[in-house]
C-alpha cells in the first residue's frame, strides 16, 4: 500500500545527486506543478516523465497516490525501462503510466520529457472521429507535429508498446484516441510547451464546435504556412515561456522545489 506523505515530509535528495540530475527534478516537479495550476490534472492520475542522462535508461516519474502539487523534486520515483524502482522510496509506480512513458523513453532516444493527460478537451477530441481540426492558429502550429494511437484499453499490457513508439513516430505530439493527450520534448520546457499547445487547441475545437455554426479552414498552403512559422519560433519562446511559468510558481509559493 502507498503511503501518502506530504511534500513537507520528503528528505531532500539534492546532496545525493548530480547537480544535472537535480535540475531535471525541479524542472520535472515544477511541471506536475504547472498542470495542477492550469487545472489539466486528473486526480492522482496521469504522469509527465523525464529522463535521467546515462546509458542506463533510468528517468523520473510521479510517486503514484500523490496530487500533483504535493510532488516535488525529492519525492519523483527513479526507475529503470523494466520498473524497478532504484532508490529507496516510500512509494510506488502507477502500471499504466510505467507501460506509456517507458515505451516512448526506449523508443526515443530524443524523448527526454513525456507529459500525458486526461483533460476533458483533449480526451474529447481524442474521441471525434477527425481528431484535431486545423480551425485555429494553435491547431495549425501542431500541423505535421500530431499522432494518434488507437484504443487498446487500460495500458497494462506491455504488449503495447511497441505499437505506441510505433504511432508516435518522430512526432511530438500524440492523442491517444479515446483516452487522452501525450507530448515529447527534449526537455520537460519542450514537452509542456507543446502540451500547452495541444491542450489549448483542443479546447479551442470544443468551444467553436458548441457554437453549432460551420467550422472554417484556413486553405491548405495557410496551415503549413503556419506550421512553418511556429518551427522556427519554438525554441525562441519556449526560453521566454519557461522561466516566466517558473516565476508564476514562485510567486504562488510552489513547493516543488524541494
Amino acid at each position: 500500500m502507498a503511503t501518502t506523505k506530504a511534500t513537507s515530509d520528503a528528505p531532500s535528495v539534492k546532496e545525493r545527486v548530480s547537480a544535472e540530475e537535480w535540475q531535471i527534478r525541479v524542472d520535472l516537479a515544477a511541471a506536475y506543478h504547472l498542470v495542477s495550476h492550469f487545472g489539466w490534472d486528473d486526480l492522482v492520475f496521469t504522469h509527465i516523465s523525464a529522463k535521467i542522462p546515462g546509458p542506463e535508461h533510468r528517468f523520473l516519474i510521479n510517486p503514484f497516490g500523490l496530487m500533483f502539487d504535493e510532488i516535488c523534486a525529492s519525492n519523483l520515483v527513479k526507475i529503470d525501462l523494466d520498473g524497478n524502482i532504484l532508490d529507496p522510496t516510500p512509494f510506488m509506480v502507477n502500471k499504466a503510466g510505467f507501460t506509456i512513458h517507458s515505451a516512448v523513453h526506449a523508443g526515443r532516444e530524443d524523448a527526454n520529457a513525456v507529459l500525458h493527460l486526461h483533460t476533458v478537451t483533449g480526451t474529447a477530441v481524442s474521441s471525434q472521429e477527425k481528431g484535431l481540426l486545423p480551425i485555429n492558429q494553435t491547431a495549425m502550429i501542431l500541423n505535421n507535429e500530431l499522432a494518434y494511437h488507437d484504443y487498446e484499453g487500460i495500458a497494462f499490457n506491455h504488449d503495447e508498446r511497441p505499437r505506441i513508439v510505433a504511432d508516435l513516430g518522430t512526432k511530438s505530439a500524440m492523442l491517444l484516441r479515446n483516452h487522452g493527450t501525450l507530448t515529447v520534448g527534449k526537455t520537460v520546457a519542450g514537452a509542456f510547451m507543446t502540451m500547452y499547445f495541444l491542450e489549448r487547441a483542443c479546447a479551442i475545437q470544443i468551444a467553436a464546435m458548441a457554437g453549432g455554426t460551420h467550422l472554417l479552414a484556413p486553405e491548405h498552403p495557410v496551415q503549413e504556412l503556419v506550421a512553418q512559422q511556429a518551427k522556427m519560433e519554438r525554441a525562441g519562446a519556449e526560453k521566454l515561456v519557461w522561466p516566466a511559468l517558473i516565476r508564476l510558481l514562485d510567486r504562488k509559493g510552489s513547493t516543488y522545489a524541494r
